[in-house]
């Protein structure tokens, strides 16, 4: 814990993002977030602004990053049409389990839902989308809801959150303290009863078949599962983020199925009686 001390809203985005470990955002700049790009600029020894030219690109670089290093990617656009810009790379991280935290910046609280210039309704489009989202509309809640975000986007399964926070939220002031980063929710061990019935269930099985995702990959349990598949006598097959979570080389391994797969997993899948996944 450290000295509290008064700072703008923008300021405190920006330390409760050092705060939370981030070294890299990636971002472009817009009217309603330039407060936060002046305390970004301010600390570029800290955290590097990588500037894209289009919000869209900014939003896949996030989560290529999150991919690549296994941290959270985080990006930043301004309201209206850049906030909308980011909804393919949202939707790319949800889908494919990726951990983002988007911040957007909005109209003043007081122009919400008057059709305000580059106003828009950011949190309700993205809610299918994102794991969670929020509209700070009180800067005492800042500091805590992006770090709210941070633990709900690598908790569990991974994916987007979104923080959206008007201009007049950028400019207040409140007392901030640095805290410790935030860890992922505890996860809910599994029940020993089910795991001997599905140790019970694949030893009877004849033709075992395994099918990994991008949780595999992620956690390169690769070698984990190659010895489960020579202790079963099972093949293996994949998912699109599955991939490269197994050699190709290796000989159990029938790579990608499905519709856009191979034939000789997706049948293998299809004749299996016992597949875990």
């Amino acid at each position: 814990m450290g000295r509290r001390m008064n700072y703008t809203g923008a300021r405190i985005v920006i330390e409760t993002l050092i705060e939370q470990g981030v070294t890299d955002i990636f971002g472009y700049p817009g009217s309603m977030v330039l407060d936060i790009y002046d305390e970004l600029y301010k600390v570029k020894n800290r955290i590097h602004h990588y500037i894209t030219a289009h919000e869209q690109g900014a939003a896949h670089a996030a989560d290529g990053y999150a991919r690549a290093t296994g941290k959270v990617g985080v990006v930043l656009a301004t309201s209206g049409p850049g906030a909308t810009n980011l909804v393919t790379g949202i939707a790319t991280a949800m889908l494919d389990s990726v951990p983002m935290v988007a911040i957007t910046g909005n109209v003043a609280t007081s122009m919400i839902g008057r059709d305000s210039f580059q106003e828009i309704n950011i949190t309700g489009i993205t809610m299918p989308i994102t794991k969670h989202n929020y509209f700070v509309s009180d800067i005492a809640e800042l500091a805590d809801t992006i770090r709210e975000a941070f633990r709900i986007a690598k908790s569990g399964r991974p994916g987007p959150v979104l923080v959206d926070i008007p201009k007049d939220v950028q400019l207040a002031e409140y007392p901030f303290e640095k805290q410790q980063p935030v860890l992922p929710f505890t996860s809910k061990e599994a029940d020993e009863e089910l795991i001997e019935e599905a140790i019970r269930i694949i030893n009877t099985a004849k033709r075992p078949y395994i099918y990994i995702g991008g949780g595999a990959a992620c956690a390169g349990l690769g070698d984990r599962i190659k010895e489960l598949a020579e202790r079963i006598d099972a093949y293996i097959g994949c998912t699109l983020m599955g991939l490269s979570a197994i050699e190709t080389s290796y000989d159990r391994f029938l790579g990608l199925q499905g519709m856009h797969g191979l034939y000789a997993s997706s049948m293998a899948n299809q004749e299996a009686d016992v597949g875990s996944g």
